[in-house]
C-alpha cells in the first residue's frame, strides 16, 4: 500500500459522480414543476379548510424524488441500499379526498422522470395532466348528491314534503325511514336540478314539519 492509498476514499471518488450543472439543472426544474402542480392543487380544490403545507410538500416531494433519482442512476450499488432504506418507510397521515393521491403520484412520478433526463416528457405530461385538471374539476356541474333528513308528524305532511322534494330534483331516492309514535323521520338522497336550495324552506314552513336538514353527500360522510 502506497502513501496516497490511505488517503483515497470511496465516499470522495462519488462527489463528481453527478456534475455540478446536472444537479443544478435538475433541482431547478423540479423545482419549476413542483410549483406548478401546487398551483394546479390551489386552484382544483374543492373543500373550504385549505391546507397550504399539502401543497408546499407537492413541491418538496417533487424535488426530493429527483435528488434520490439522481442519486440512484449515478450508482447502481447505492440504488439497492436505497431500496432497502426506503422500503422501512411508513407513511401514517390519512388522504381525506381521493384526489389528493393523484397529486402526490404526480409530484412523484414528475421527479423520477425528470432525474432520468426525460425533461420534454416531464414538461408535456405536467402540462397535459394540470389542464385535464384544471378542466374537470373546476367544471360547474349540479348533479352533487345530498341528504335531506325531515320530520314529519303524519303521512299527509310527508306526502306534501315529497312532492316539493320531487319537483326541485332531478333524482331522488328513500334511503330511510324511522316511525315513532307521533312522529316520522326520513331521509332522502337527491341530485338537485340547480344550485337553489330555497326548496327546503318551503318544507321547513309546512305545517306538521318539525325539522328540515339538506347536507352535501360525497359517499363517505354526512
Amino acid at each position: 500500500m502506497s502513501f496516497s492509498d490511505v488517503f483515497k476514499s470511496s465516499f470522495l471518488e462519488n462527489v463528481a459522480a453527478v456534475s455540478i450543472i446536472d444537479m443544478v439543472m435538475a433541482m431547478l426544474l423540479a423545482f419549476g414543476i413542483g410549483v406548478f402542480i401546487f398551483y394546479v392543487y390551489k386552484h382544483t380544490y374543492q373543500g373550504v379548510m385549505y391546507s397550504s403545507s399539502f401543497g408546499v410538500t407537492l413541491v418538496a416531494l417533487t424535488m426530493i424524488t429527483t435528488l434520490i433519482i439522481l442519486a440512484v442512476t449515478s450508482n447502481v450499488v447505492l440504488s439497492l441500499g436505497m431500496v432497502g432504506a426506503l422500503s422501512i418507510v411508513r407513511f401514517r397521515t390519512a388522504i381525506k379526498d381521493p384526489l389528493d393521491i393523484a397529486f402526490l403520484f404526480w409530484s412523484i412520478a414528475a421527479g423520477i422522470v425528470l432525474a432520468a433526463g426525460m425533461i420534454p416528457l416531464v414538461v408535456f405530461g405536467s402540462v397535459l395532466i394540470g389542464a385535464m385538471l384544471l378542466i374537470f374539476v373546476n367544471r360547474k356541474t349540479y348533479t352533487r348528491p345530498y341528504i335531506a333528513v325531515l320530520s314529519c308528524r303524519n303521512e299527509e305532511v310527508e306526502k306534501d314534503a315529497y312532492r316539493i322534494l320531487k319537483e326541485n330534483s332531478e333524482k331522488i331516492c328513500l334511503k330511510s325511514k324511522t316511525v315513532r309514535k307521533g312522529m316520522l323521520e326520513l331521509t332522502y338522497e337527491l341530485r338537485l336540478k340547480s344550485e337553489d336550495t330555497g326548496f327546503i324552506n318551503k318544507i321547513s314552513e309546512i305545517g306538521g314539519v318539525e325539522s328540515a336538514v339538506l347536507v352535501t353527500y360525497n359517499g363517505e360522510y354526512m
